[in-house]
């Protein structure tokens, strides 16, 4: 047994019914023109191609290190792996952050916390080599990377 409805609560079902409409239209259209539209392509299917977001570089430590004690070999290479561990993240990072921030998005979010990071395993580098012999020096001008094209 079903029920007319009352014909203000129509109108209203009508008005909100209709708003609601309005509403996921004006969404799928703000997200259409969000995801932009296929730029020039060189093959012919029509798939874009992003630009390439470049490669990050960091000075080799393993070259600039001394004689690094037996004692030490076994942290020194964990570490050395860590920092090449260290390169791929930031490197995945910026792949997969194409086009995300403004001029100094790179710098900050990826660049400046790898340098952080790199800088406190070349510390602890150098840390585990002086437990046996001289601790190096001048290591930390390692940290810093850069971005090529």
């Amino acid at each position: 047994m079903s029920r007319a409805l009352p014909k203000y609560d129509q109108r209203r079902v009508a008005v909100v019914g209709g708003a609601a409409a309005v509403v996921l239209s004006g969404a799928v259209i703000a997200g259409s023109a969000l995801a932009g539209t296929p730029a020039d392509s060189d093959d012919a299917t029509g798939a874009r191609t992003p630009a390439s977001p470049g490669t990050i570089t960091c000075p080799d430590v393993t070259s600039k290190l001394p004689a690094v004690p037996a004692s030490a070999k076994a942290e020194a290479d964990r570490d050395l792996a860590l920092l090449q561990t260290q390169i791929q993240e930031a490197d995945r990072r910026l792949k997969d952050t194409v086009g995300q921030g403004g001029p100094n998005f790179v710098d900050n979010a990826i660049l400046g916390p790898l340098k952080d990071k790199r800088a406190s395993t070349i510390d602890r580098i150098a840390i585990s080599i002086g437990r046996a012999s001289a601790k190096p020096t001048g290591l930390d001008s390692l940290a810093a990377c850069a971005l090529t094209e």
